[in-house]
């Protein structure tokens, strides 16, 4: 986790930025991996802006077969890993030291990225249900404490986390963002958008929001 000075005055925060991008995209050292990002005008889910010669692309891993790089199974804990793909063609850096990118849901829920810990809890959940330990009598029998496997979600999110806080010129930056899809259904991505704001250039202004529909990347499966 980075911590800035609010005080801190743009440029040498920018600066800050783009100098630690350089070092945040290593990569993963798990048996799998995924395929390496492309410009993310190719992908089927993006949004671009020309005047900024920047463009976003979201690519579910919605399937068995395309989460089996991770080590845990997000999908069947409810979780959607979505990786993130920024290009920027332009000649100068851009920011994501502000932004905020939420998953919003087809009835206008706005779902932040999940942390380490949101899995960890839903799997402690999980996995304590129905799960009772025998007492000796007369004592009634007592819930079950199931280890989660902490440690894998940690590797996965310290591995594959989206964390290139900038982007620098003609470059294309990839990682994943975890998103809760409880509750949301049986296809929660039908409808859904993923909305990227605070994005700033190299001057620090805040660049027009980026909006991302998954219906895109849905009826290109059909």
């Amino acid at each position: 986790m980075i911590i800035v000075s609010k005080n801190m005055r743009l440029p040498s925060l920018f600066s800050l930025a783009l100098a630690l991008s350089f070092t945040a995209t290593a990569l993963p050292a798990s048996d799998h991996a995924p395929p390496p990002a492309k410009e993310a005008s190719t992908y089927a889910a993006f949004d671009a802006h020309p005047d900024n010669h920047v463009a976003i692309a979201a690519e579910p891993f919605d399937t068995k077969e395309k989460e089996s790089i991770f080590r845990v199974d997000y999908l069947k804990n409810g979780f959607m890993p979505i990786r993130l793909i920024v290009t920027n063609n332009g000649d100068r850096p851009i920011s994501l030291v502000d932004a905020r990118i939420n998953f919003i849901s087809s009835a206008g829920d706005k779902i932040p990225a999940a942390e380490p810990e949101d899995v960890e809890r839903r799997m402690t959940h999980v996995g304590n249900a129905g799960k009772k330990i025998p007492m000796p009598a007369p004592l009634p029998p007592m819930g079950g404490k199931v280890k989660t496997p902490d440690s894998k979600i940690e590797q996965d999110f310290s591995e594959f986390e989206y964390s290139a806080i900038a982007v620098e010129p003609h470059t294309t930056r990839a990682g994943f963002l975890f998103y809760d899809m409880e509750g949301l259904g049986d296809n929660p991505l039908r409808g859904a958008k993923l909305n990227l704001r605070e994005l700033r250039d190299a001057d620090g202004k805040e660049m027009f929001y980026f909006e991302i529909s998954f219906d895109k990347y849905l009826d290109r499966l059909h």
